[in-house]
């Protein structure tokens, strides 16, 4: 169970992606998601790139858990996933006075083949920063290449974490991953109730998918 002090971040991040129109709800047209599962809901976390005060407000909240969460993990570097992450990581970065790196997908394919960019050392202990997590696969691939880099890497920070599939919390503790994050659809929701943001039925079909994604999306192939 999250603390008051938890909570307050996570309502505080869900107002925040409403207000700057990160938040997209379209039951009538799902998106598609990088899983394959259609979706009514889509959460773009890049917008608050081009947001100062947003963005401020949100590395304040990264710095604010980092130092309460993670003060005794001995943080010496932080490394940005390919692309979304990279500017979450830049910023966290410069605010904690840490180096910085990022991670591709894959290897670039020509020059010396890198997949991690900057500098990182032996054995040295790297905080993942992503924009969001939904099933865990890609962190776990961005993990695998700082491990195999030589680094260890057994902490991700996200913006938001989708939280609605049961295996995500499996998959990253069987990889020895740490999940940390500012907020999630629940709370999204559960903001956009409280100030009636959207209508009814729109709210109700959102519900619906938080609670079976798999099937909602069956219901809609």
């Amino acid at each position: 169970m999250r603390n008051k002090h938890q909570e307050r971040i996570s309502l505080e991040t869900a107002r925040i992606l409403l207000n700057i129109g990160a938040i997209n709800f379209n039951i009538s047209t799902p998106y598609k998601l990088a899983s394959g599962l259609l979706s009514p809901t889509y959460v773009d976390c890049r917008k608050i790139i081009s947001e100062p005060k947003s963005r401020s407000k949100v590395i304040d909240f990264f710095q604010e858990i980092f130092l309460k969460e993670l003060k005794n993990e001995k943080i010496e570097n932080i490394a940005g996933g390919e692309t979304a992450g990279i500017p979450f990581a830049a910023l966290l970065a410069d605010r904690l006075n840490l180096p910085l790196c990022y991670v591709r997908k894959k290897p670039k394919g020509y020059g010396k083949n890198s997949q991690i960019e900057g500098s990182i050392k032996q054995n040295q202990n790297i905080l993942l920063v992503e924009d969001l997590a939904t099933d865990g696969g890609s962190k776990i691939n961005f993990v695998n290449a700082l491990r195999k880099g030589s680094a260890k890497c057994n902490n991700v920070f996200v913006l938001f974490y989708y939280n609605i599939f049961d295996s995500t919390r499996k998959l990253l503790s069987d990889n020895s991953i740490n999940l940390y994050y500012l907020t999630t659809w629940h709370d999204i929701l559960s903001y956009a109730k409280k100030e009636n943001l959207f209508d009814i039925k729109t709210l109700t079909e959102v519900d619906n998918f938080l609670s079976n994604p798999t099937l909602w999306s069956e219901q809609r192939s």
